[in-house]
């Protein structure tokens, strides 16, 4: 999880943005419902860009914004001190429609194949439900490994950009097709090494 240590660095950025939002008597909640608008958004820029390669630059940026919001609603409600249960449950399903409206939206377009949209979409999906399984087990929340939602955001972004300035293929897909190849892989690879360790943490109880 390369990115979470830039955390301390953006919080120097989300928090001042933060207070601001709590003045505007904007939630945290508000934010989250957010993030998945732009999310949403991403859909159609990525399904253009097929004919269009300028909109992978909209797309780039609606994905950024859903990671930004993402992040700067969490800020917000340590702020305001309304960090909770329903708060955090909305939260979660609000990222995981958003992974999926997003990896979706790439590989629909043609930028990968269905079966690596597949394995990408269920590895996501494993590696963030064991994160959180392991609270139910009682190991408390474990979001290691090799490639977190952050890092795999980042990647997107920066592939999508990428390719919007050079769309020809290499090999069998552009560099936002083999970005999907590598989030496939690494969040299979990220949701073994989480197994690994809460099943250690367990053992250890």
């Amino acid at each position: 999880m390369t990115i979470n240590s830039f955390r301390s660095h953006a919080m120097k950025l989300l928090h001042p943005l933060a207070l601001i939002l709590e003045k505007k008597r904007i939630t945290a909640n508000n934010l989250s419902i957010l993030s998945l608008i732009f999310a949403a958004l991403s859909i159609p820029m990525y399904y253009y860009s097929r004919d269009d390669h300028t909109y992978l630059f909209l797309a780039a940026l609606f994905v950024f914004l859903n990671s930004f919001t993402d992040a700067l609603d969490g800020t917000l409600a340590r702020i305001t001190n309304t960090e909770g249960p329903s708060g955090d449950f909305l939260d979660h399903v609000i990222d995981r429609y958003s992974d999926v409206f997003i990896l979706c939206a790439i590989f629909f377009a043609g930028y990968a194949s269905l079966k690596i949209g597949v394995i990408a979409i269920t590895g996501v999906l494993l590696t963030s439900y064991i994160g959180t399984q392991a609270q139910a087990v009682h190991a408390g929340r474990y979001y290691g490994g090799i490639l977190g939602r952050a890092d795999r955001l980042v990647i997107i972004i920066l592939a999508t950009i990428t390719t919007a300035f050079y769309p020809q293929k290499i090999l069998y897909y552009s560099i936002l097709g083999w970005s999907m190849v590598l989030i496939a892989v690494m969040s299979h690879i990220t949701a073994v090494q989480r197994i690994h360790h809460i099943w250690q943490a367990l053992n250890k109880k």
